[in-house]
């Protein structure tokens, strides 16, 4: 899938401005950013249910070229919407008649989710979790090779939370391109391998995880009754040195082994001696700034 010069504007203020965003096949994309980033929009705007600026193709082609749409992508964007009566096999078999889907595919997906104890309650019984897992069911019914899910873990307790994690990563490993907007970032340092930052509308940071890592400097505590003679000599190699409490201080921009030597050339007793990795957080809020401020 790629989506290229998104743009959506709502009163002449641009929600969407601009994004450009593809997806690989194995992968797990996560599309970051805070409430009201844009990222819901956006997603519209990709599937074609919004209008606006911009072109989005799957594998080639537009996705109203496609005869049976739902064998190219499954989207979750919030639970399931059908008649809060109906049963969760039969409403998966009405679903699955749409598609195309032989009613025994039902029962697979069902299976998949862990809902086959839950196939005969009616929808108005499900709990959030359980509605999540109906709609995630729903949207592999046809299998297809790109999975959509807008926020899917939102509400959801511990317990649920690493089970999408483990299906999403299952999904991605059988070669399925996975897109995934959150805004927790603790989750998405678990789950994607790319990650695509979204601030006021734009695109601002595209990166691996594993790019993060090798480019990023965590923060190295320092411990030592005499840590403040480091301030200048880290100040000079570029870092930033930071006092935390008597006896400890945070370095950052540089790794534990350079202020290790620094201690060392500078006769400096070190007490103890810990850097933390770069976390994906702190990648997030040094590239959306502008986020998070009021005007």
């Amino acid at each position: 899938m790629a989506g290229r010069g998104l743009r959506k504007e709502f009163r002449g203020n641009a929600v969407v401005d601009g994004i450009s965003l593809s997806l690989k096949a194995g992968e797990v994309t996560g599309f970051l950013g805070a409430n009201g980033a844009g990222k819901t929009t956006a997603i519209r705007l990709l599937l074609g249910l919004i209008s606006g600026a911009g072109e989005t193709t799957f594998l080639g082609r537009p996705l109203r070229e496609w005869r049976n749409p739902a064998a190219v992508v499954g989207v979750v964007l919030g639970g399931v919407a059908g008649h809060p009566g109906h049963r969760v096999r039969w409403h998966l078999r009405m679903v699955a008649a749409g598609a195309g889907v032989p009613d025994s595919r039902v029962d697979e997906v069902l299976g998949l989710v862990g809902l086959a104890e839950a196939a005969t309650r009616r929808l108005s019984e499900l709990s959030l979790g359980m509605s999540q897992r109906v709609g995630i069911a729903q949207a592999l019914l046809a299998d297809p090779p790109i999975m959509i899910l807008d926020e899917p873990a939102n509400g959801l307790d511990p317990h649920s939370i690493r089970w999408l994690r483990e299906l999403l990563l299952k999904l991605a490993a059988e070669g399925r391109a996975v897109l995934v907007s959150s805004h927790q970032l603790a989750e998405m340092e678990q789950l994607a391998d790319r990650v695509v930052v979204l601030a006021k509308g734009r695109v601002v940071a595209e990166v691996t995880v594993a790019e993060l890592a090798e480019r990023s400097h965590g923060r190295v505590i320092v411990q030592s009754p005499h840590v403040e003679k480091l301030a200048g000599p880290v100040r000079e190699l570029g870092a930033t040195f930071e006092a935390a409490e008597p006896g400890v201080a945070v370095v950052t921009g540089a790794t534990r082994f350079q202020v290790g030597d620094l201690a060392a050339e500078h006769g400096v007793r070190l007490h103890g001696l810990h850097e933390r990795p770069p976390s994906l957080e702190d990648f997030y809020l040094s590239v959306a700034q502008e986020e998070f401020r009021i005007s």
